[in-house]
């Protein structure tokens, strides 16, 4: 990627991304410090301790929902590091954590799972593949969540029993399409159990060949994760699972994929127009990140 490109996707970034992204970009490429991304993330967050207001920009709804959660913990962990909250000199962020673990213990079935959304959100704009499905608990978002809890080195009870739940479905088998296998990478990645993690994880490999909505083939134009969404970085745990020349044909697609107002697009129908430039903005600091980290930026 040229100065050239890189210089329009920031631009683009500071003309059309959320203050998320843009607080995002200063602190991953102009070395800012990462209270303004913490203090970004404050600002979706709600009374009950949980997370909403279209964070996850695909509904518009500004009560807390667990995607939205999950959002919050991503975008925390890229601003701490990785490191333990609680250790890592950002007591904000700590704060925000505990508190949604707080929320997310009280909206949780019985058993620990939780769903992607609420009912409530059908009040307000979303997009139409956000439907009904969402209201049912399952390893999409509760492995996900639950692995990036345990990358923060947080301990909690919703944890445990959250963690419970997803062994007990992991060892069952799993025959869910690739949105929810990225969520269980996140949790075998980071569970505290690494030879359970190792057992079940063997089967990674199998499980992706068969799921849907996975992307293998970077000449494919339609919507899908792609290996660079699973593997991100070169020392990302999952990165053995993909060959040379294929995370190599995913990194020259995205570098062809810049658009000409420097950002990229996305294959999906948001709920608006500004939905849609958000996530614009997201995809756009997605890509940057992973051919800086591929060594190609």
């Amino acid at each position: 990627m040229t100065e050239e490109a890189f210089a329009a996707a920031r631009a683009f970034l500071d003309r059309e991304g959320r203050l998320i992204e843009r607080r995002l970009a200063t602190f991953l490429f102009d070395g800012a410090d990462a209270s303004g991304v913490i203090d970004a993330v404050r600002a979706y967050r709600n009374p009950d301790g949980g997370f909403g207001h279209g964070l996850e920009p695909d509904k518009r709804c500004p009560a807390s929902l667990p995607i939205d959660v999950e959002c919050a913990l991503g975008i925390l962990l890229v601003a701490t590091g990785g490191d333990t909250a609680a250790g890592s000199g950002h007591p904000v962020a700590d704060e925000l954590v505990r508190g949604a673990c707080d929320w997310l213990a009280s909206v949780a079935a019985s058993d620990g799972a939780v769903p992607c959304a609420f009912p409530v959100m059908e009040r307000y704009p979303r997009a139409e593949h956000w439907s009904d499905w969402t209201y049912t608990p399952g390893l999409n978002p509760t492995a996900g969540l639950a692995g990036r809890l345990h990358q923060l080195g947080i301990t909690h009870q919703w944890l445990d029993r959250a963690t419970d739940w997803t062994w007990a479905r992991l060892e069952s088998g799993f025959d869910e399409d690739a949105h929810a296998l990225i969520e269980v990478m996140v949790f075998l990645a980071h569970v505290p159990d690494r030879d359970r993690a190792q057992a079940v994880g063997a089967h990674v490999g199998d499980w992706l060949s068969k799921a849907a909505w996975y992307r293998a083939d970077p000449t494919d134009p339609g919507y899908g994760l792609t290996p660079l969404h699973l593997a991100p970085s070169p020392d990302s745990p999952w990165r053995q699972q993909f060959g040379d020349a294929t995370i190599q044909g995913h990194l020259d697609r995205l570098v062809r994929d810049q658009q000409p107002d420097g950002g990229w697009p996305i294959t999906w129908d948001p709920p608006g127009s500004a939905s849609g430039v958000e996530w614009r903005g997201i995809e756009t600091l997605r890509a940057l990140r992973a051919l800086r980290a591929y060594g190609r930026l």
